[in-house]
């Protein structure tokens, strides 16, 4: 019995851990890695968050102005009551003021009918909702761009990861056969420690690489919201991901600034810094409200109040009140004069912004007609290494060209096979940077 119980218990052990070992798997195209990245991104889940709670600071702020109705309830226990002295007929006479007890409930309905602050605070709660609605467009923009380099930074380390394996492949095999061609003496032995020493730097950068692999790929975790010990797979290439952003048609479309978030955040600014000056006047406004209460109050030298037989006193009343507001030595209007340059700072800064926007658009569509021409180019580039170097390989074999030379169209070869994979990555990132500034979904 005993042994039985202790295999169990072992095996709920066991099975506990494998539960806490098991990963969760996730296997994502770009574009499905943005939509999980939108919807689970830590940033845009408190964006919407900002939403909801902008959308009940709506909702509170109306409530100002509807009725308001509260109750209370209060018990007062006077331990020593106030005396008061009269004169009676030239004697003073000593009277004790009220009762030991004293209770009162009370019900009031209140109902503000006129004050411009709260017309403005429903304006403002109206814009303090679009702030955080475009703010949420702002986050999704900027998350969507970082997903893409990011992204594009994995696909980038496993590309080159690809390469330098083959061409450590290749280096490896030239490097067996530039030995056994020593050995039989129809080489310098600097033939051989040239090419030990191209191994060499190949192999510590593709060890560098499958490094930088790994914090590329859980930075995209960390931005997706996906837990750092799970497993992510790229379902996109590289150089297909780049074939289909090259799109010329991009470079023609129009600029229409007012389209963009930043200058709509810029525009909020403008509005509330406006509603600012608006609050500031409308204090000059006198303000009107009403009111009924209808209560019940009781008292006793003793605590009776809770029986059925004690007497309680009811009362009611409504009550208008108006207040105007008639001087403040100047300070409402110096208030007001604040929010009136408060107002016109934020033009100029939106101007500004207008400006400044026009200006990363011109050369965001700089950048990217440049990228596309630079993929070409090092494409081309790419080809003319690779003949080259195979070239020079033959020419080495033939005991035509010394290792140097070999190892110098190996490194043209190593650099233009660089350039190539980060003009690819260029292409996707330029692009994704010209259509948030274009606010294209």
């Amino acid at each position: 019995m005993k042994k039985n119980l202790v295999v169990a218990t072992l095996l709920l052990v066991v099975s506990v851990l494998q539960a806490q070992d098991k990963k969760e798997s996730y296997s994502f195209t770009l574009k499905e890695a943005i939509e999980h990245a939108v919807q689970n991104n830590y940033s845009a889940k408190n964006a919407n968050r900002d939403i909801e709670a902008a959308k009940q600071k709506k909702w509170e702020t109306t409530t100002i102005g509807l009725p308001q109705i509260n109750g209370s309830v209060s018990y007062q226990n006077a331990f020593k009551l106030q005396r008061s002295v009269i004169d009676f007929g030239g004697t003073p006479v000593e009277l004790v003021m009220g009762q030991y007890n004293t209770m009162d409930t009370k019900v009031s309905l209140s109902q503000l009918i006129f004050d411009g602050s709260y017309l403005v605070g429903l304006q403002s709660a109206k814009t303090y909702l679009e702030i955080s609605q475009n703010a949420k467009v702002k986050t999704t923009q900027e998350l969507k761009e970082i997903v893409i380099n990011s992204y594009g930074n994995v696909l980038l380390a496993d590309e080159s990861i690809q390469i330098l394996e083959k061409n450590k492949n290749i280096l490896e095999k030239t490097l067996f056969d530039t030995k056994q061609i020593f050995k039989n003496g129809l080489i310098e032995e600097e033939n051989v420690e040239q090419l030990q020493i191209t191994l060499a730097q190949i192999t510590s950068s593709l060890e560098n690489v499958k490094r930088q692999k790994t914090i590329a790929t859980d930075m995209l975790k960390l931005i997706l919201g996906i837990d750092l010990s799970n497993e992510l797979v790229l379902k996109d290439k590289l150089a297909a991901l780049t074939q289909n952003n090259v799109d010329l048609n991009l470079l023609k479309e129009e600029f229409n600034v007012t389209n963009n978030i930043d200058y709509l955040i810029g525009k909020n600014m403008l509005t509330s810094k406006e509603l600012l000056l608006k609050l500031e006047r409308s204090k000059a406004l006198p303000s009107l409200g009403a009111s009924v209460n209808f209560g019940s109050n009781t008292f006793g030298n003793q605590f009776t109040m809770l029986q059925q037989s004690q007497k309680w006193n009811n009362y009611s009343n409504i009550g208008v009140g108006l207040n105007v507001p008639i001087f403040s030595s100047f300070g409402r209007s110096s208030r007001a004069q604040q929010a009136k340059i408060a107002v016109e700072e934020s033009k100029t800064q939106l101007t500004e912004t207008e400006q400044k926007l026009k200006l990363q658009f011109e050369k965001a569509k700089s950048d990217y007609e440049y990228s596309v021409e630079k993929l070409a180019t090092s494409k081309s580039n790419l080809s003319l290494a690779e003949r080259i170097e195979n070239k020079n390989q033959i020419k080495f074999k033939e005991g035509l060209s010394s290792s140097f030379e070999l190892t110098k169209a190996q490194e043209q070869l190593y650099a233009a096979q660089q350039n190539y994979l980060q003009a690819m990555l260029d292409v996707i990132n330029k692009r994704a940077t010209l259509e948030k500034l274009l606010n294209k979904n």
